[in-house]
């Protein structure tokens, strides 16, 4: 399938490794971080379609729609980690962004042989996922070209989702009919074909990338703070009671009432200091708001 595994980007050697076993554990971490500086010079030359990608994301999700990503081993892993972030950071319901790994979730922890080769597993876990049109799939693949994820941007294809795929070589399998190709050329590893090193690091970026900045189209952030972020432990609570005096100036005291009265939501907490709604006026204001707390405020 493709390019031979030795003419892939992320499969070649790199030059200024070939002596690593022989090199002192400075030498070691100051080659991996001359390499690693030339992530984010390559996640650069990606942003416009890292863009065209956050615009149909948020836009599915502003329609209800749901937002997948599929990928196998160190890819795969990337997309559960992002996916499972989105919740506490963005207050968003699991099943909005969700993550499927080859192999399931023992795959997170141990390697699952043979489920990246296989095209009909990506498709059955598509299916079995519940994808469906207005969905949008995200297959992470840094050689570009693992079956399985071919194969769950095939079954996302034909059932009428927003599709693109992520890689780290320029010109992957992967990308084939997609509605936005990112490829993040990051070059050699360190440790030959290790993508869990520069591709990972670039994948993690631009991933960062899609779910960050679609939410804050969503309104989840206002400014540059996080105001759904679920108050589920101290540190949290915490900084919802610091959001709530950033945005309204109410005293750390004032703060904590109100976030108490709101339930831990820093979104009604701070339409309640600023309107003197009751927290069950301010929640059904944010909801005809679309949650969105700078048309809540506005709102008269």
């Amino acid at each position: 399938m493709g390019e031979n595994l030795h003419e892939l980007t992320t499969e070649m050697r790199n030059a200024a490794s070939e002596a690593l076993d022989q090199m002192t554990s400075l030498e070691i971490v100051t080659l991996m971080n001359e390499e690693d500086k030339k992530v984010a010079h390559a996640v650069e030359q990606v942003l416009p379609q890292v863009a065209r990608a956050v615009d149909l994301i948020s836009r599915a999700l502003g329609d209800g729609g749901r937002l997948f990503y599929f990928g196998a081993g160190t890819s795969g892993r990337l997309g559960v980690l992002d996916a499972s972030e989105c919740p506490p950071t963005f207050g968003t319901d699991p099943q909005l962004v969700r993550g499927v790994i080859a192999g399931g979730v023992d795959a997170l922890v141990e390697a699952i042989e043979g489920a990246e080769d296989s095209a009909e597993l990506g498709k059955e876990d598509v299916m079995r996922s519940g994808v469906r049109a207005g969905d949008v799939v995200v297959g992470i693949a840094a050689s570009g070209r693992t079956p399985y994820v071919i194969g769950a941007l095939e079954a996302a294809k034909a059932r009428q989702s927003v599709t693109i795929s992520l890689s780290c070589n320029p010109t992957p399998d992967i990308s084939q009919g997609v509605d936005v190709s990112i490829n993040i050329v990051v070059g050699p590893e360190v440790v030959t074909g290790s993508t869990r090193l520069k591709a990972g690091t670039a994948t993690k970026m631009v991933l960062n990338m899609l779910t960050t900045a679609s939410m804050v189209h969503l309104g989840k952030v206002y400014g540059n703070l996080m105001v759904n972020v679920q108050a589920t432990n101290q540190k949290l609570r915490e900084r919802a009671k610091h959001i709530v005096m950033e945005v309204t100036g109410a005293s750390y005291e004032e703060a904590e009432r109100h976030i108490t009265l709101a339930g831990g939501d820093a979104r009604v907490a701070i339409v309640m200091k600023q309107t003197g709604l009751s927290a069950e006026e301010a929640r059904e204001r944010l909801n005809q708001a679309g949650g969105k707390l700078r048309l809540a405020m506005e709102k008269r």
